[in-house]
């Protein structure tokens, strides 16, 4: 994500960054250290998306100052 948007890495350890996730679980989260986008839960697509053949998770990604 860092690379993606051409931010440093003490951008993100400021906390100018943040995930959103629309539901009620976060399943993905920012590495800080790395800049990586992980998942932050464990992810069920029988669960999540029962008899739908393709599966999308959406997240958006807020950064709070300049860019």
């Amino acid at each position: 994500v860092a690379k993606d948007l051409g931010l440093q890495l003490p951008a993100l350890r400021e906390g100018g960054v943040r995930l959103l996730d629309k539901g009620r679980t976060q399943y993905f989260a920012l590495h800080r250290q790395t800049g990586h986008l992980v998942t932050a839960e464990r992810i069920d697509r029988e669960q999540l998306c029962e008899g739908v053949q393709q599966c999308v998770l959406r997240c958006e990604v807020i950064v709070e100052g300049e860019m």
